[in-house]
């Protein structure tokens, strides 16, 4: 008798069919699925009372309010975060942002990496995806690309390997000096571990209630902070490049060298105001060498990371206002940091200068950048300025909390940075849930959840006659 082959008319084929289609035809709404599947499996394994040191179930906003803020690694939270949970769910933070920080297109590849031993194409285009948003998209894209398709496969180990290793040093930098802080060993190896993890993925939470305070003014703890968020922020696709051609900068992209250039004078001009403007306020009292560190360690925390050793509600205005220009700028692209990221900004100041110079191209390092980079980086800041606004003009609307606070933890909800003025944790329910809502955006990306509005593209066969509308 002759063995039936196997059809695909299955329950599971059918189920199998559908998904195929479902991913082939809409990787981004495919990522936004992702991500709230994720949130709501989480949302759930918070609300299990083993989850809380109480042992009583947590209110729904929190738990949905935590989740949405680990898996979408922002550090923003409505309890506090080392007291309010128990060593299980500290432990689901801990897994929650490992999963949210590399992102979870890139571990669905990974683990399909490491199971088939092999990328098909389909895992190919969404971890391409996840590296490149122009690659999300339907239609034409830039050819120069930051990965290309058929390095992939190196790129997915790369991230696996990255994050492994940078957290693994960040945690043996940090473990002894916690020893030496009086810290127990196992206490001290879980910290160590939590922190680095926190570092990496730009998170910011921290396990212990007394925060950073027994380390605020120490060079090495703080130095080793700075470098794990650094680490995470820049991007795979930056951590790639230099693992390749590190003493070799004239083989690097432009993606890398526009993403570094950008990254590092953000870094030394946000240090720079910080050192001006809160001289005589928030850093009285400190010496010189301290005044430079809290700079530094300020301005690296606003791009994306969310540690803190001051209290961000005391600093001067100016320096609020500082510090959500950062947020909103965020890190760099396909890394653990949010924000518009430092290439859009850096494309719209290419264009500015073109433009400055009568000049039909953008170009750089003797690259012409094409046109639709530019159009999807203004679709970027044009989607994270409306989120933002209409964020805060809800919210205000149900509270009377100051603009300036209100403005400050919404865009830090918006950029996932996590560093907060108090408002998030003591505002109304309805605020924030309207501040999980924003997480969520942020997270997902704002060119992903336009392509994802957009139910298909619809070729024109004509075009329209031309005519300028006046500008400025």
């Amino acid at each position: 008798m002759r063995a039936r082959p196997i059809s695909r008319r299955t329950v599971f084929g059918r189920l199998q069919d559908v998904v195929d289609a479902f991913v082939a035809s809409s990787p981004a709404r495919f990522a936004i699925v992702i991500f709230a599947s994720l949130i709501l499996v989480f949302t759930a394994l918070f609300s299990l009372p083993i989850a809380t040191s109480s042992g009583k179930q947590a209110p729904l906003v929190d738990a949905l309010f935590t989740a949405v803020s680990v898996i979408c690694v922002t550090g923003l939270s409505t309890v506090d975060m080392a007291t309010f949970w128990s060593p299980f769910g500290h432990v689901l933070v801990f897994l929650g942002v490992e999963i949210g920080g590399v992102g979870v297109l890139t571990v669905a590849s990974i683990l399909g990496l490491v199971i088939s031993r092999r990328l098909g194409l389909r895992q190919k285009l969404l971890a391409a995806g996840d590296a490149n948003p122009l690659r999300i998209r339907k239609g034409p894209i830039a050819e120069g690309q930051a990965i290309r398709l058929g390095e992939t496969g190196n790129l997915l180990r790369t991230v696996a390997i990255s994050a492994l290793v940078i957290e693994a040093g960040v945690a043996i930098l940090l473990f002894p000096r916690m020893l030496i802080q009086g810290v127990p060993v196992w206490d001290a190896a879980w910290q160590s571990v939590y922190i680095s993890a926190m570092a990496f993925t730009n998170t910011g939470f921290l396990p212990t209630s007394t925060g950073l305070a027994p380390y605020a003014g120490d060079v090495w703890f703080l130095s080793v902070i700075m470098l794990g968020v650094v680490a995470g922020a820049i991007g795979f696709p930056v951590i790639y490049a230099l693992s390749r051609n590190l003493r070799n900068p004239r083989r690097w992209s432009l993606h890398v060298k526009l993403t570094l250039i950008t990254f590092a004078l953000l870094l030394v001009m946000g240090a720079l105001a910080y050192f001006v403007l809160e001289f005589d306020h928030a850093f009285r009292g400190l010496d010189g060498g301290q005044r430079v560190l809290q700079s530094f360690f300020l301005s690296s925390m606003a791009r994306s990371g969310g540690f803190s050793t001051i209290d961000i509600s005391q600093l001067d205005g100016s320096s609020l206002l500082v510090t959500d220009m950062l947020m909103f700028i965020g890190g760099g692209s396909a890394s653990t940091a949010g924000g518009i990221k430092v290439t859009t900004l850096a494309i719209l100041f290419l264009a500015a200068f073109a433009e400055a110079r009568g000049r039909d191209d953008m170009e750089a390092y003797e690259r012409r950048i094409p046109q639709d980079v530019l159009r999807l980086g203004v679709s970027v800041v044009l989607w994270g300025a409306t989120t933002v606004a209409v964020s805060c003009i809800v919210i205000m609307m149900m509270t009377d909390a100051a603009l300036d606070h209100v403005l400050f933890d919404v865009i830090s909800a918006f950029a996932t940075c996590g560093l907060s003025t108090g408002f998030t944790a003591n505002t109304t329910d309805a605020a924030q849930y309207v501040l999980a809502a924003t997480m969520f955006f942020g997270r997902i990306g704002t060119v992903t959840l336009a392509a994802a509005l957009a139910a298909s593209q619809h070729p024109k066969l004509f075009r329209q006659p031309e005519e300028r509308p006046i500008v400025g």
